[in-house]
């Protein structure tokens, strides 16, 4: 009776605390796992973060000095080009098609366009004001798509509008990327957000989180 009482007592102390261990060994790896998935999401948002603004970043500096890409040599702003003429000048389809025809080339559209390029650029590439820089993405990205109007089969001319989709083109996925950017936080990793975040004036208005 005594040596089963000893034994039933020393199996129920070790059972226990071998499930315990396995319990806690458990624990720390759903813990570890959770904590790796959240570090690759967060280097993940922050690479396409970083990305999108070198898109809008290059083609600040392209349309401003005239690489030889999309903007000639010799064509660029500081030499006298304007970044929007030849796009909102050539816009040949869409209920804006005469609006943007007349801004083509106006000191202010030129201004207002190639500020937007900069400070969504630099706001990505560097991880602060997204929010700011969604709101102006977004609206400077839909002005293109009204541009380009991809719902349309046909130019005004005539001739095929060449859309492959009538509704989701590039300008729209840009938007929900930089929407998605500012809603997640992405400049937190890899980026000085957290830092922008803790200034006084940021803290008092979220809005330029």
């Amino acid at each position: 009776m005594a040596v089963h009482e000893h034994s039933h007592r020393s199996s129920g102390f070790h059972l226990p605390s071998y499930r315990r261990n396995r319990a806690a060994s458990a624990s720390e790896s759903d813990v570890s796992a959770a904590t790796g998935t959240h570090t690759a999401r967060a280097y993940a948002f922050a690479a396409l973060r970083m990305f999108t603004g070198f898109v809008f970043l290059w083609a600040f500096l392209d349309k401003t000095f005239g690489f030889g890409y999309a903007t000639p040599s010799g064509k660029g702003w500081i030499d006298g080009g304007s970044p929007t003429k030849g796009f909102l000048g050539s816009v040949a389809v869409g209920p804006m098609e005469s609006t943007f025809h007349s801004w083509a080339g106006d000191p202010w559209a030129n201004w207002l366009f190639m500020l937007g390029l900069l400070g969504i650029g630099l706001a990505l590439v560097s991880g602060v004001a997204l929010r700011l820089a969604a709101v102006a993405g977004t609206a400077m990205m839909a002005l293109m798509w009204i541009a380009e109007w991809p719902p349309a089969k046909h130019l005004s001319d005539g001739s095929a509008s060449m859309s492959t989709n009538p509704f989701v083109d590039y300008h729209l996925v840009y938007a929900v990327a930089l929407i998605v950017l500012a809603a997640v936080a992405a400049g937190d990793a890899l980026g000085a957000g957290r830092l922008w975040a803790r200034l006084p004036f940021v803290r008092d208005h979220s809005w330029l989180r």
